[in-house]
């Protein structure tokens, strides 16, 4: 049963979450608005799909590419703006935490778990980044806040099984990590007979045509290009050329876990799943509520130890678990536990903002190489395009690293223009690997006089060799910081003929295998 505070506590419960809301996201306007890092490649890439709109694309769902379409028709393509949505999702996703908690177990433990939620480590990178984490959370709370209402009864089951639906579309619109939402209502319907009870066929109809409604138009977008976004998700849970059942991997994400929840909620959430087990008893919420943060971090977990696994992969199961854990510190009145979590979490939170706003911060501490990929690109393509303008009749550009070709679509953008040279991907494979080899792959056609730029000279010399000419080699240098520098090897192709490679290894088969 859900507790009954009285409505003034209520009601300041409710406020303060507002406030928190308010207050961290006007902070992180501050630091988006004056940071000097720059767009890190993949949001440089999602800026290049919000250009032409579509319902879906190579390696992810649309909803990233729509938001960043809809805050930079607003205020222009810099990078502030390319980033803005993610806060607002972040801000949105932590009043639905609130609103969850309180509808579960009253508004004390609403305004704990949303707390926790906010300040947690992970948010604070997804609020400030253009990727897909955010829009997933935000669309993921909103379910679970349906499913809710749908179990706790009342009018219109139909209509909030709809809701339940539709907002499930839209998460999976932004991360298909939305499959951990079906997993853990599938748990819940094995383990739990009320759960079972509060369904009948018509609103498991309604919340299945709403969820089918909504995600069409990308089933028929993936169906006319091969599946190409499912492929793309599928790849990345088993990658090649990684040790299988690697213990260092298992260990380095579960250590990366604590640094992400927190390591005080997440300990909280262990001693939890402890009790409960010792105990063998469980309330029906936090039961709802296990089945969806329990998942995502088994089964990457899972992953992890069997092939490699990136420390946001669990991150369907952040806000669930947030809420859980706020509930079970009010329930425990365990106070100086909630106050240490958030004074930790708030600790951190305002270092990670004093490093956006000033790098110069996470550098003293050695945090420098943290920061690198989000620095250098801007002077990187004006290094490549101040070359390109110095190389007379020049049919092409041609990159070998896809992180290079978004960067330099994005900071490039007002000199790639008519009468420029067009921007292509060098392909290592017969065949293209990624979104920027798939759509602006290096052709013979393309290939009369073409400017070959080689990332930190990786395989610079296939590229040389797939050219009856190859002259003018410069190399160039980018500092990112006192320590970290990005090289850039350049030189121009003439008569472009690609080499036979070898589908294991890229090599030019003549040179697999020789001494």
């Amino acid at each position: 049963m859900s507790q009954s505070p009285g409505p003034q506590r209520t009601a300041g419960d409710l406020r303060a979450a507002v406030l928190l809301v308010v207050a961290l996201e006007c902070l992180r306007l501050v630091a988006l608005f004056r940071t000097p890092l720059e767009l890190y490649p993949d949001e440089a890439q999602y800026w290049l799909w919000s250009r032409t709109l579509d319902f879906g694309y190579y390696s992810k769902p649309p909803m990233i590419a729509w938001a960043i379409w809809a805050t930079t028709a607003i205020g222009g393509d810099a990078e502030p703006w390319v980033r803005l949505s993610a806060g607002l999702f972040q801000a949105g996703a932590t009043l639905t935490a609130f609103l969850i908690g309180r509808r579960l177990y009253g508004s004390a433990a609403g305004l704990a778990g949303a707390a926790l939620y906010a300040l947690m480590p992970g948010v604070q990178l997804s609020a400030l980044v253009a990727a897909t984490d955010a829009p997933l959370l935000f669309f993921l709370g909103l379910t679970i806040l349906a499913y809710a209402a749908l179990l706790e009864g009342g009018g219109r089951p139909v209509l909030r099984a709809a809701a339940l639906g539709a907002a499930l579309g839209l998460a999976f619109l932004a991360k298909y990590a939305a499959v951990y939402f079906v997993i853990g209502l599938a748990l819940h319907l094995i383990v739990s007979k009320p759960a079972r009870a509060a369904w009948r066929p018509a609103s498991a109809a309604a919340a299945v045509a709403a969820l089918a409604a909504v995600l069409a138009p990308n089933l028929a977008w993936n169906a006319a290009h091969g599946f190409a976004t499912f492929q793309h998700t599928a790849s990345n849970a088993a990658w090649s050329g990684v040790q299988l059942f690697n213990l260092v991997a298992l260990g380095e994400f579960v250590v990366s876990q604590f640094g992400v929840f927190g390591p005080i909620p997440l300990g909280v959430l262990i001693v939890g799943v402890g009790l409960a087990i010792a105990r063998r008893r469980l309330s029906g919420h936090d039961l709802m509520l296990l089945c969806f943060t329990l998942p995502p971090l088994v089964i990457v977990t899972a992953q992890a130890f069997i092939s490699r696994a990136n420390a946001n992969w669990s991150g369907a199961g952040y806000l669930a678990g947030a809420v859980l854990v706020g509930a079970w510190l009010v329930r425990w009145r365990a106070r100086r536990w909630l106050i240490a979590a958030l004074a930790l979490q708030g600790a951190v939170a305002a270092f990670f903002l004093a490093a956006v706003i000033s790098p110069d911060v996470a550098d003293r501490v050695g945090l420098a190489n943290g920061l690198k990929r989000a620095r250098g690109w801007s002077q990187a393509t004006d290094l490549i395009l101040d070359r390109a303008a110095r190389e007379p009749g020049l049919s092409a550009i041609a990159v070998n690293n896809r992180f290079l070709f978004y960067a330099i679509s994005y900071y490039g953008r007002d000199r790639l223009g008519p009468g420029a040279p067009p921007l292509t991907s060098w392909l290592l494979m017969d065949g293209p690997r990624n979104q920027a080899e798939t759509t602006a792959p290096l052709t013979p056609a393309l290939g009369r006089r073409v400017l070959m730029v080689a990332y930190e000279g990786w395989r610079r010399d296939e590229m040389e060799a797939d050219f009856a000419r190859a002259s003018g080699l410069e190399i160039g240098s980018v500092w990112l910081d006192r320590r970290h520098k990005r090289r850039i090897e350049m030189f121009v192709g003439e008569r472009f003929a690609p080499q036979p490679r070898d589908p294991a290894t890229g090599l030019p088969e003549e040179a697999d295998g020789a001494e």
